[in-house]
């Protein structure tokens, strides 16, 4: 029986790593390369979806952390999933809830440190914030911004709440660091994030063959390393090397915080690395550097 889920590479530039191709969803079809519009809690601010299907958006994403607070994913489970939800006709894709997560614990929101010619610290934390969320190796304990309540991420808790918000395409639970973190944390996050992946895989499975009649999800792995060029080999070699093994992820994911100039070269490591015929997606690259005239 087919999944719903699949990709198809259509053309391929010769002169380089670009292609073009179609990921094909449960709820649609996504024509690659593609910009998917942000609808944190589950609606794109101030703009309705029909807007958003005549503006030309050809899927929407939304935050688990966000949704898994408010309001809640039992909520969006009984709507029928995220896509019904927020009455969109086409494809959905969820975050895990890495980056927000852990950009409670740093304090610096939405940015996490673009510049990696500053300090190094393992313990980073912005001026003036409260840590907010503590990472360990078995996941993130942290306080809600809303109402100061503890909850527990874990990469179950994570697969289980993007099952339940019930979006076309998913992403392993991983940790995003800033690129003010030591050399030495990067590594322990890359690992880190490469184990909560493999029990990401493992969790998917099982409530993939528990949720029966609900549509397949897609489960993305996601690839850390910061600036370093060996880590983030490293980490596509990791994940890549998974496809021989029978338990691979249906697409990637290329997180965590980028030095826009650096943004290019770190996208190309990774890409001549990671298996071709599966679709990539660069998370949260946040606004674009406009070059004037």
């Amino acid at each position: 029986m087919g999944t719903g889920f699949g990709f198809e590479i259509a053309r391929r530039d010769e002169k380089s790593l670009a292609r073009v191709g179609t990921i094909s969803t449960p709820h649609g079809q996504i024509h690659t390369p593609a910009f998917i519009p942000v609808g944190t809690k589950a609606t794109v601010k101030s703009v309705l979806p029909e807007s958003m299907q005549d503006l030309g958006a050809q899927a929407l994403l939304a935050n688990a952390y966000h949704l898994y607070l408010q309001p809640g994913p039992d909520v969006l489970d009984e709507a029928g999933g995220l896509a019904k939800f927020m009455n969109w006709q086409g494809p959905t894709i969820s975050d895990s809830g890495g980056f927000q997560v852990l950009s409670l614990g740093v304090g610096f929101k939405k940015v996490l440190a673009m510049d990696s010619k500053t300090f190094r610290s393992d313990e980073v934390i912005a001026g003036n914030k409260e840590r907010l969320a503590h990472v360990d190796d078995e996941g993130v304990t942290f306080k809600s911004h809303l109402d100061g309540s503890m909850h527990r991420f874990t990469p179950e808790v994570s697969m289980q709440v993007q099952h339940q918000i019930g979006a076309d395409i998913i992403f392993a639970f991983d940790e995003c660091t800033t690129l003010h973190n030591t050399r030495r944390y990067q590594e322990v996050a890359m690992q880190r994030t490469y184990n909560w992946g493999l029990r990401c895989l493992d969790e998917h499975k099982r409530l993939t063959d528990v949720r029966t009649g609900k549509p397949y999800q897609a489960l993305f792995g996601v690839i850390q390393g910061a600036q370093y060029e060996d880590l983030r080999k490293k980490a596509a070699t990791d994940f890549g090397a998974m496809e021989s093994s029978g338990i691979s992820y249906d697409g990637f994911g290329i997180g965590g915080a980028l030095d826009k100039d650096s943004l290019g070269t770190i996208v190309k490591w990774v890409n001549e690395i990671l298996p071709e015929n599966k679709p990539k997606h660069l998370l949260g690259i946040g606004a674009p550097r406009f070059q004037s005239d």
